[in-house]
């Protein structure tokens, strides 16, 4: 649970207790962001409620709706803070197609699917959160991979490599990745690599 702070004098210097507020704040945000990311990916954005969230994160539900606001909101701040695939595309057009296929090759032989492929496998279908699904894709991958390409028909291009990076969950859920963890990691890269560069060519 968040420290109750007491309103009184401050500490030595007369900032002790509010920088220890501050502190314990952004903890608590922090817990609840985490847990949030957790659940969402693992039972969809449909399966989880503000109750479960501020259990995992050893809160109480007033302090996830106080930072928060709705189960809705709390679902696109999490969204909005993952950066990764931002930073993989953000590295310039000629080595796109090959930082696309090293992050998902790596994916694959980490077993580290990303929270973000999970939240939007198994929250896609939910009315409620359409719309900060779409702005992400759209921020964080989609428009600045068209930022980078020359040539006719951009964005199709850019939807079609987002295609290839963003799909395959039920594949994924019914079969698993074992049989590319088998593959050689510079072969499957390679292939990858191919797959995107055809995408994205003009």
């Amino acid at each position: 649970m968040e420290a109750i702070q007491v309103d009184g004098p401050a500490g030595v210097g007369g900032d002790a207790r509010p920088a220890v507020r501050k502190r314990d704040r952004e903890a608590t945000r922090r817990r609840i962001l985490d847990a949030a990311r957790d659940l969402f990916g693992q039972h969809g954005y449909g399966g989880v409620t503000i109750r479960m969230i501020a259990a995992e994160a050893d809160a109480n539900t007033a302090l996830v709706h106080r930072y928060f606001g709705s189960k809705a909101d709390l679902f696109a701040e999490v969204l909005s803070g993952e950066s990764v695939l931002r930073g993989v595309i953000a590295g310039g057009p000629e080595g796109l197609p090959r930082r696309l296929a090293e992050y998902f090759a790596h994916q694959v032989e980490h077993r580290s699917i990303t929270s973000v492929s999970r939240l939007l496998d198994r929250s896609a279908g939910h009315p409620e959160v359409k719309q900060s699904l779409l702005r992400y894709l759209e921020d964080a991958i989609v428009e600045p991979m068209v930022e980078q390409l020359d040539g006719p028909n951009p964005r199709a291009r850019a939807m079609l490599a987002s295609t290839i990076l963003m799909g395959g969950g039920p594949v994924r859920r019914l079969f698993g990745l074992n049989d590319l963890r088998e593959a050689d990691p510079d072969e499957l890269t390679d292939r990858l690599t191919a797959m995107f560069t055809a995408a994205l060519a003009p």
